[in-house]
Order: C-alpha cells, then sequence, then structure tokens
C-alpha cells in the first residue's frame, strides 16, 4: 500500500540552519531515500518551497486566490515522500527513521488512493503497479 509521509517543521527553524546544518540533514535524509529506492519501496520525494511562495485556492465557483499557506499554525508542511510499505507499522517505521534524522520535525502518515486514467476505480496498490502500468 502507498503511504504519504509529510513532514512538517517550524518554517523559522529550518530557514536559520547554517549551510552546513542543512547538506548535513539532508545528507542524512538522502541515505534513507538511497535504502528505501534500493528496497523498491521509495516514491517521489520533494522539499517544498517557502511558504511564502505559496497560495491557497479557496470559496466557492472559481474560488479566490489567497497568498500564504491554507492554515496559520506553528509547524508548515516543508516536504513529503510517498512509500510503498506492506503495513501501517511499516510505514511508521519510516516515519521513525525520517525523524530520527530530523527530530524536530512532525511526520503526519496518510495513505494514498491513486486514481489513474482508464484503470478501475479500486486503487493502485503499489509503486511497482504503478510503474509498470498494472492496476
Amino acid at each position: 500500500m502507498l503511504y504519504a509521509i509529510l513532514a512538517y517543521h517550524v518554517e523559522d527553524v529550518v530557514v536559520s540552519w547554517t549551510t552546513d546544518q542543512d547538506t548535513a540533514v539532508m545528507a542524512d535524509l538522502h541515505e534513507i531515500h538511497e535504502r528505501l529506492t534500493a528496497d523498491g519501496r521509495m516514491g517521489p520525494a520533494a522539499r517544498l518551497g517557502g511558504t511564502k511562495g505559496a497560495f491557497t485556492l479557496r470559496g466557492p465557483g472559481a474560488g479566490v486566490v489567497i497568498d500564504g499557506p491554507f492554515a496559520e499554525t506553528k509547524e508548515q508542511l516543508l516536504g513529503f515522500y510517498v512509500v510503498d510499505c506492506d503495513t501501517r507499522d511499516d510505514a511508521i517505521a519510516v516515519a521513525r527513521d525520517l525523524r530520527r534524522v530530523n527530530p524536530s520535525a512532525v511526520y503526519e502518515i496518510r495513505p494514498i488512493q491513486l486514481f489513474l486514467p482508464g484503470a478501475p476505480k479500486e486503487a493502485t496498490h503499489s509503486l511497482e503497479d504503478h510503474v509498470r502500468g498494472k492496476s
């Protein structure tokens, strides 16, 4: 099953890191990425741009575009991972591994259901199925 692991952090803390601190955290995260990739469990992952460049579409009809992230919170969504795990506990273990190298981050874990053009309405269950075009 696919899981999204959403990485939340106090953006001001991340911005305050020196280049060396940021590079060290990213290097540790890349080790986890490489291991998950080698295991065939790593999907897309990204570090998102700063919330100052974010904008939100909300409201009825065509909606209204508002500068900034959706909600005012202490932590902001700064990145995400898509992982293929057999169980909820496996997804939690991946999030704990990410947290080990970035302990001040908060990780939200959600199951993903892919909707692919022409595919049956049920979810595609693995990254391998998605990549190979299976459903």
